[in-house]
């Protein structure tokens, strides 16, 4: 009997064996996102509103125009190793889900801020199974900044082979966070902020659209309440989106408020189910989101900046390139703009800049005249007193 037993068991082992050889599984098997669904109204508008096509796609016409090389690239389904790099919020990886949507390869999309170089083997090792069946594999890799020398280097070969096609989106310089041996392998498409146009554009798309927008709010807005959105997101759509979603909340909760009923009445719509002017929506009793509530749910300016990145001496050579220049407002422009943005600029770092630019006047004699009062107010900052040896300010 025992004997019986072992072999029922020993025989259920195998047919369960062989079965995952027939079908074997994978982590990261192409599957279909459930949170994709645009009536889910529990995800942020910014991701509902997400292009689905490249003819819904606003901006990037440097790359995505007809005929330009990205588009073309796209529709002939012919994509190469790519990498996206621009600013937050202008279509990076938009594009890699466009191209999800359009391309007969499995497409697999993975973070780096959650994989590491397990991961990576495991999706190199599926894709180089799936190429011998003839299937071919993209390779999305969200922020592919944040992995190290080692983890990039674990895609070199099968770059290589062409095992995968690799499409990397980031925010920071590739030269500087993306090893050369990957970057020669790949085509580099710079993505630029968008404009407040088509920024504007955007959210009145967003306001109208009834399926995935906040058209069934019922909601007007001016093009000046729009304009200041676009103003205030410097080129950053997504957080035009999140400003659009809190004004929004804040125009129903105004209106219920004077109202004192909380479900707004039914839109007035226009030919073709478009909504009417915002004339005409107002006197339906529409919410309007004026420029007090803009302000109010703005409450800061975006502004793009980073402590130790390529931006930070972007705006440090704007500055000392104004004051060289004699140009009194931009360099009260780029001053204000580096300490707006809350950068790691205090005291001593504002006043070393300063210090070094007029030390490089030293020929015109501006130096001479500049180094001593910097050297001061140095000394101060750092606590030292004028008599001091440590006090730069002795030595003039």
């Amino acid at each position: 009997m025992r004997g019986l037993a072992y072999d029922r068991r020993r025989a259920t082992n195998d047919e369960a064996l062989n079965s995952k050889r027939e079908h074997p599984m994978s982590l990261f098997q192409p599957i279909q996102d459930a949170g994709d669904n645009p009536a889910d109204r529990t995800r942020p508008l910014a991701d509902r509103m997400r292009p689905g096509n490249l003819d819904e796609f606003v901006g990037q016409e440097h790359l995505i125009a007809p005929g330009k090389p990205l588009r073309v690239q796209i529709e002939r389904d012919d994509i190469s190793s790519l990498i996206f790099w621009g600013p937050p919020g202008t279509g990076k990886t938009t594009l890699a889900k466009i191209i999800a949507g359009i391309t007969r390869a499995d497409f697999i999309e993975f973070s780096a801020v959650l994989a590491g170089i397990k991961e990576i083997k495991q999706v190199m090792a599926d894709a180089e199974r799936a190429r011998q069946y003839g299937t071919r594999t993209i390779v999305f890799i969200d922020e592919i900044h944040r992995f190290n020398k080692a983890q990039q280097d674990a895609f070199l070969p099968h770059v290589e082979k062409g095992n995968i096609r690799l499409i990397g989106a980031t925010t920071e310089n590739p030269s500087f966070e993306i090893i050369s041996a990957l970057l020669s392998r790949s085509r580099v498409y710079v993505l630029k902020p968008l404009t407040e146009d088509q920024i504007v554009a955007l959210l009145r798309r967003a306001l109208e659209d009834k399926e995935r927008g906040l058209g069934e709010m019922n909601l007007a807005a001016s093009d000046d309440a729009l304009r200041q959105m676009a103003a205030y997101s410097s080129g950053d759509a997504r957080s035009a989106y999140n400003v659009l979603e809190v004004a929004a909340a804040l125009a129903l909760s105004s209106k219920a408020g004077k109202s004192g009923s909380q479900i707004p009445p039914p839109q007035r719509t226009g030919k073709g189910g478009a909504p009417s002017s915002l004339s005409e929506l107002q006197e339906s009793g529409a919410s309007e989101i004026t420029l007090e509530i803009v302000k109010e749910a703005l409450q800061k300016r975006v502004l793009l900046y980073d402590k130790a990145g390529e931006e930070h001496y972007n705006l440090i050579s704007a500055l000392h390139k104004s004051v060289r220049n004699s140009d009194a407002d931009a360099s009260l422009y780029w001053l204000g703009r580096m300490l707006e943005s809350g950068g790691a600029l205090h005291g001593r770092s504002r006043c070393r800049r300063f210090y070094r630019h007029a030390g490089g006047q030293s020929r015109t004699g501006t130096g001479s005249r500049l180094s001593r009062p910097c050297a001061e107010v140095e000394c101060a900052l750092h606590g030292l007193r004028r008599g001091s040896g440590r006090c730069r300010a002795n030595r003039g």
